[in-house]
C-alpha cells in the first residue's frame, strides 16, 4: 500500500458514510445511538408490557390490591409517558449535534415510492395507533378506578378506614362515594381532584388531620347531590321510629318508646309544605350562622319566605367573632343528615342491640354494665383491644362470681367476640377516632353537646318582635 492509500485511510472522517444516507434514516440510527434515546424507548416498551399485564390481572381479578391497581393505572402510565417524551428529545438534541457538523443541511422527506419509507411510515402508524389506543384504554379505566369506592378507601387506609368503614355498612353502601363527594359535571371533578392532591400531600407528609374534620366544608350542595335520588319535597306524611334500650338493673324486658315523626313534604290536600322537610322546601329558604367549626352553636338564624319576607332570629349570648367573614349557610338536607352514610355508632345502642338480639346472653348478672366498661376502655391500640377485650370481660365476670363466670364461660367469651367486634366497626385510636367523636343532628338525643334540633329550636332564638324558634314536640313528632 503506498503511502498515499495511507494517508487517505488516516483522513477518513466516519461521518463521510452517513452523507450518502436520507436524514430520515439517520435520525432512526440515530436514535438507536443516543443513549437517551435508547432510555426512551426502553422505558416505554417496558411500561406499556407492565401495563398491559397489570390490565389483564386486574380484569381477572387475580390480585386485589389497591397499590397494584395504583401503579398499573397511575405510575405506569406516567413512566410510559415519560419515555414517549425522551424518544423526540433524544432525536432533537442528535439533530442539533449533528448540525454543529454540517450533517443535516438536507431536508427530512418522506418518499412513499420507496419501500423502506412506506415501511416506516406504517410502523410509525401502528406504534401511534397502539400508544393512543393503550392511553386511551389506561386513562379510562384509571378514571373508574380514582373513582372508585375502593380507591377511596383503600389506598390511603390507615387514614380513611374509618370513613370506609362505616360506609360499607351503610344504606348508601352501593352509591360510590364520587357521586355525594362531587357530583355530576366537570367543575366540580376539577375541584375535587385538585383537594385531593393537597390530601395527597399531607398524607405523604404525614401532616393530615387526626381525626378527619367534619363536617366537610367544601362539600357539595345537597340539591346537586342527594337530590339527584331524593325527594324532600315529596310527601311522606308520617314515619314510625322505634327505640329499644336496656338498662342494669333489667337486662331481660327492654323499655321501647315510639314516636311518629312528621316527614313532611308538600302535601297534595293542603297544597302547604309541612313537617321537618319543610326546612328545605322551595317555599322557604332557611339559612344560619354558625360561630364554631362543627356547627354546633348557631348564633342568627334567618327565614326567606315565597312573599318575599325575612325574619332573623338571634341567640343573644352567643357571641360573634369580630374580624372573621360571617359565613351564612343556606340549609339543606346535610345540616340534619350530616352523617347520611358514615354513621357510627355508639356503646350503648350496641350492647343494648346484643341483648336484644341475643347476641349476648342477658341471664348473666352484671353483663350489661360490664360489657359497656369493656367497650369503653380507652385501649392504645385495635391490636390491644383484639389481645384484651375477651379476657377482661371474664376478668369482671369472675371478680363478680367466680362460679358465675365458669358457668357462663362460653356465653361470656361469645359476648366479648360480639363487642370486639362492634368496638373495631366505630373505634380507630391511631386517627383519634372514639365512640362519640362523629354525633348526628338528627333528633335531640345529645342537645346538651350542641348537636341536633335543638341548636335552633331552643326557644331563645328571638326575633324583633319576641317571637322565638319554638321547641313544641309536636312540631316534628307526635308525643311517645
Amino acid at each position: 500500500m503506498s503511502n498515499n492509500d495511507q494517508n487517505t485511510n488516516q483522513e477518513h472522517d466516519p461521518r463521510d458514510n452517513e452523507k450518502g444516507k436520507s436524514a430520515l434514516a439517520r435520525l432512526i440510527q440515530g436514535l438507536w445511538r443516543s443513549p437517551l434515546g435508547v432510555l426512551g424507548i426502553a422505558i416505554t416498551t417496558f411500561s406499556i408490557t407492565l401495563i398491559m399485564i397489570g390490565m389483564i390481572i386486574d380484569m381477572l381479578g387475580l390480585i386485589k390490591n389497591p397499590y397494584a391497581s395504583l401503579v398499573t393505572y397511575t405510575a405506569l402510565p406516567a413512566l410510559m409517558l415519560f419515555g414517549l417524551f425522551l424518544i423526540p428529545l433524544a432525536i432533537y438534541l442528535q439533530r442539533r449535534k449533528w448540525r454543529k457538523y454540517g450533517m443535516d443541511r438536507d431536508q427530512i422527506i418522506v418518499n412513499l415510492s420507496n419501500p423502506k419509507h412506506r415501511l416506516a411510515l406504517v410502523g410509525f402508524i401502528v406504534l401511534t395507533v397502539v400508544n393512543v389506543a393503550i392511553m386511551a384504554v389506561i386513562s379510562y379505566e384509571g378514571y373508574h378506578f380514582t373513582d372508585s369506592p375502593y380507591f377511596c378507601g383503600m389506598v390511603c387506609h390507615q387514614v380513611m378506614a374509618p370513613e370506609y368503614t362505616a360506609y360499607q355498612r351503610s344504606a348508601h353502601s352501593r352509591v360510590a362515594c364520587v357521586e355525594c363527594h362531587i357530583g355530576p359535571g366537570a367543575e366540580w371533578y376539577a375541584k375535587a381532584k385538585i383537594s385531593g392532591l393537597r390530601q395527597v400531600a399531607a398524607v405523604l407528609r404525614n401532616t393530615y388531620h387526626r381525626p378527619i374534620p367534619a363536617p366537610v366544608h367544601e362539600l357539595r350542595p345537597a340539591r346537586d347531590t342527594c337530590e339527584q335520588c331524593h325527594w324532600p319535597e315529596k310527601f311522606h306524611g308520617k314515619k314510625i321510629k322505634r327505640y329499644v334500650s336496656f338498662t342494669n338493673d333489667d337486662q331481660t324486658d327492654p323499655q321501647i318508646t315510639e314516636i311518629a315523626l312528621h316527614i313532611g313534604g308538600q302535601n297534595p290536600e293542603k297544597n302547604v309544605f309541612e313537617g321537618i322537610h319543610w326546612h328545605v322546601s322551595q317555599q322557604v329558604e332557611v339559612s344560619y350562622l354558625a360561630v364554631d367549626e362543627k356547627r354546633t352553636q348557631i348564633a342568627r338564624v334567618k327565614v326567606k319566605r315565597q312573599d318575599g319576607t325575612t325574619d332573623e332570629f338571634v341567640k343573644s349570648d352567643i357571641e360573634v367573632p369580630e374580624n372573621e367573614e360571617q359565613q351564612w349557610r343556606v340549609m339543606d338536607c346535610i345540616d340534619c343528615h350530616n352523617r347520611p352514610t358514615h354513621i357510627y355508632n355508639m356503646p350503648e345502642e350496641r350492647v343494648d342491640f346484643g341483648l336484644l338480639s341475643k347476641k349476648i346472653n342477658p341471664e348473666i348478672p352484671g353483663i350489661r354494665e360490664d360489657s359497656l366498661q369493656v367497650i369503653t376502655k380507652e385501649y392504645a391500640s385495635r391490636a390491644e383491644a383484639e389481645e384484651s377485650m375477651i379476657s377482661d370481660l371474664l376478668f369482671l365476670q369472675k371478680e363478680r362470681s367466680a362460679e358465675q363466670a365458669a358457668k357462663y364461660k362460653e356465653d361470656i367469651i361469645k359476648t366479648g367476640s360480639f363487642l370486639l367486634e362492634a368496638y373495631l366497626g366505630n373505634v380507630w385510636p391511631d386517627m383519634d377516632v372514639k365512640w362519640g367523636t362523629y354525633r348526628d343532628h338528627l333528633g335531640h338525643q345529645y342537645a346538651d353537646e350542641g348537636y341536633g334540633c335543638w341548636r335552633c329550636h331552643d326557644e331563645e332564638h328571638l326575633n324583633k318582635s319576641g317571637e322565638t324558634i319554638s321547641q313544641d314536640c309536636s312540631l316534628c313528632h307526635d308525643e311517645p
